[in-house]
């Protein structure tokens, strides 16, 4: 594994706060702050690349279907490839103790998940630099889950992204990466007003060199593989219109945009130049999530980006869940194929394109 040395910040409605702020835990939207947006000369290009790795759906276990060890090993089969200056993954859940779940007594369908706050070392020791929380589990035991999570993932120095008016911020050499997450609820930043969206990445582009947007997005399941054009909805949710807003935020300043949600993987496209990869599916889900065909397949993300946000290069490295939901290497390499002919379908001249060995390209 090599070790990244990251510098971060959060940005919370337009202001910068220093690491050790604390952060307003209520599912809602504060108040916008007018401070000044202070525009990054981009003249020319600044020297270096960023590296980026970057996976879909995290649940590390819920209490009491924990992971053997303690979860010490949980990434040992794929840390290899879980290395870049941005590592990024979309924790689904909490890393929380008691509190109530949003799942009542005789609930059913509901499903809340809550894994021990020790579990952020693990996240750390795999090389993940910064989470995404704007998801639908991320508020699963309410304030008290939110202000744990945020605690154990800022005691092990891993900035998170997804909160109202939320940028997480890493500076990588010379170059400034700011990474934005959206999801269609109430306390993540909104997924469904673009206009909003729009203005959120306009100012990470302001302030960064190079703008990473992750959206959780679009219904679930083997029967929502394909991108639609329009509003998705699922068990009467609102999940978003998928490609309106990646065309949207990419217009605004994104150099690349990935989804999470459906947990299945979904194609990618180029849109003005700009990859938008629509899910990356179920990297981990110890016992949480139904497993078995397309659900149990996933990948890493890996990119390398020029100063000014413009692709250089990617791979897509094929993993799957094995052993009650523990991510692995896939030596089938199935994600090639699925992408491959996913992205065809739903995108054709705009699909990007996987090689056999999962080189991206045009």
């Amino acid at each position: 594994m090599v070790a990244v040395v990251v510098a971060f910040s959060l940005l919370i409605d337009g202001a910068p706060a220093p690491v050790d702020e604390e952060v307003q835990a209520a599912p809602k939207a504060v108040a916008v702050k007018k401070a000044p947006i202070v525009k990054k000369a981009k003249s020319a290009v600044l020297a270096g690349v960023v590296t980026i790795a970057a996976v879909g759906d995290i649940v590390m276990g819920s209490t009491p279907n924990l992971p053997p060890d303690g979860g010490r090993s949980f990434f040992d089969g794929v840390q290899t490839d879980l290395a870049g200056d941005v590592v990024l993954g979309n924790l689904e859940g909490t890393l929380s103790v008691g509190g109530g779940s949003k799942c009542g007594a005789g609930s059913s369908n509901c499903y809340a998940f809550q894994t021990p706050p020790s579990y952020g070392a693990w996240l750390k020791q795999a090389g993940f630099t910064v989470m995404n929380l704007a998801n639908n589990h991320a508020y699963d035991y309410g304030p008290s889950g939110q202000t744990q999570t945020l605690a154990a993932l800022k005691k092990q120095r891993l900035a998170t992204t997804g909160r109202p008016g939320e940028i997480a911020y890493q500076q990588v050499g010379q170059i400034r990466v700011a990474i934005v997450g959206f999801a269609p609820y109430s306390w993540a930043q909104s997924l469904t007003d673009i206009p909003a969206a729009r203005s959120l990445v306009q100012k990470a582009a302001a302030n960064a060199d190079v703008v990473v947007v992750t959206m959780h997005a679009g219904a679930e399941g083997t029967e929502h593989t394909h991108v639609r054009p329009g509003t998705e909805t699922y068990l009467g949710e609102n999940r978003g219109n998928a490609v309106a807003f990646s065309h949207a935020v990419v217009e605004s300043g994104a150099d690349v945009v990935i989804g999470s949600g459906p947990h299945v993987l979904r194609g990618m496209e180029w849109y003005k130049g700009r990859l938008i990869a629509y899910s990356l599916g179920n990297f981990a889900g110890y016992k949480v999530f139904a497993l078995g065909g397309p659900l149990s397949l996933s990948g890493i993300l890996r990119l390398t980006l020029r100063g000014d946000g413009a692709f250089d290069s990617g791979t897509l490295v094929p993993t799957r869940l094995v052993g009650g939901g523990l991510p692995a290497l896939d030596p089938a390499e199935s994600a090639h194929g699925i992408v491959r002919t996913l992205s065809k379908q739903d995108f054709g001249a705009r699909a990007v394109k996987v090689s056999p060995s999962g080189t991206l390209g045009r």
